[in-house]
């Protein structure tokens, strides 16, 4: 891979995203944690049983410190994915409306590759110098 000089505005414009995404998703693992009952009625909307809601917020705070955490970012941003892939699915299954329930968790996924790779130089590589 090539030696990339890191740009500090990226490196702050990476930490920022990625900062609103982990304070977004912990915002919603503590939720699923706290079984908040619009929490729990909007899983049961989905289809998801009252009863999972722990063990969703336990993964979803799990692979979200991942992500914070520098040297098990990418790890916690590939697992973030697949996460947020069954949302999309959920969503679709449900026929959620597209752009405003179906397409959000593809929104969340962006916004943390484009966090992660502006912070992680490795990552920046990855995906634009193929």
């Amino acid at each position: 891979m090539n030696e990339i000089n890191q740009s500090p505005t990226y490196l702050w414009v990476g930490r920022i995203l990625s900062g609103l995404v982990i304070a977004f998703l912990l915002f919603d693992a503590g939720g699923k944690l706290a079984k908040i009952d619009p929490v729990l009625k909007s899983m049961e909307e989905l289809g998801l049983p009252a009863q999972s809601a722990m063990t969703n917020g336990v993964i979803l705070l799990v692979i979200t410190v991942m992500y914070a955490i520098p040297q098990t970012a990418a790890l916690g941003a590939l697992l973030l994915t697949g996460y947020l892939g069954g949302a999309v699915a959920i969503h679709v299954r449900v026929e959620n409306p597209l752009f405003s329930h179906t397409l959000f968790p593809v929104y969340i996924g962006i916004l943390l590759w484009v966090g992660l790779a502006l912070r992680n130089p490795k990552v920046k590589d990855l995906f634009w110098n193929f």
